[in-house]
């Protein structure tokens, strides 16, 4: 919508009808002020029924029982007010949205991004994120022939356990669907997350924007948890 020009046609037809009753109670002549009015008024009750849907038979002009023009101002600086405070509405009236406090996110993370964040290296802060999560997905696993997204291969991988290669199990009965879907979807997730957003971040110029991190480094702290709270079988 238009509001600025909504807003502008409200407020001429307002001053139409001032004028048109300084003119009536002068006892002068009308003519031109009642067309004035006619003129404007559909354009003026288009507006008011899309700001209120509720009432679309609002009239702002008719006559009285004598044949004189009647004027009703009043749903007129309705709508004026009704522009006017639309924007304080969506501000102030808005529901209150949650926040995402960094410093909630997993240690593995946080710690590992902190001192870049606080000097405002927000590319910087995520892959220093994924490695601290490769080490200690590492330390888990015990294993320092692979890392990044091969590792996280390895580790969800629901083959079973070889000599070196132990596996990361989610929680529960391994024959559970939901466990077998919780599995597959923390090893796509895993791997997703180093290729989509750690290695575009290690490797491409420019900073991000500090909502981008933060989004990428909760996507992190997502895949740390699982690997904190998986199994190792061996």
């Amino acid at each position: 919508m238009d509001r600025d020009w909504m807003h502008e046609q409200l407020e001429f037809f307002d001053h139409l009808v001032t004028q048109y009753w300084n003119v009536r109670y002068a006892n002068g002549d009308t003519t031109e002020e009642r067309k004035n009015l006619f003129e404007a008024e559909p354009t003026v009750v288009r507006i008011l029924r899309r700001l209120n849907p509720d009432m679309p038979d609002v009239e702002v002009l008719g006559q009285s029982d004598w044949g004189d023009l009647t004027t009703n101002v009043d749903e007129v600086r309705r709508g004026i007010g009704i522009l006017a405070d639309m924007d304080e509405w969506k501000t102030r009236l808005a529901p209150d949205s949650p926040s995402l406090p960094a410093d909630r996110l997993h240690p593995w993370v946080w710690d590992a991004a902190r001192t870049f964040w606080e000097s405002a290296h927000y590319r910087a802060a995520v892959p220093a994120a994924a490695t601290s999560i490769n080490a200690h997905l590492q330390n888990k696993l015990g294993r320092r022939d692979l890392s990044d997204a091969k590792l996280v291969q390895e580790a969800f991988s629901d083959k079973a356990p070889e000599t070196g290669k132990p596996r990361l199990r989610i929680p529960g009965a391994q024959t559970d669907p939901g466990v077998q879907t919780r599995q597959r979807g923390a090893l796509q997730l895993g791997q997703g997350a180093f290729f989509a957003l750690r290695n575009p971040a290690a490797h491409e110029t420019g900073d991000l924007a500090e909502q981008d991190a933060l989004e990428q480094l909760a996507t992190f702290s997502v895949v740390a948890r699982l690997i904190d709270q998986c199994q190792v079988e061996t």
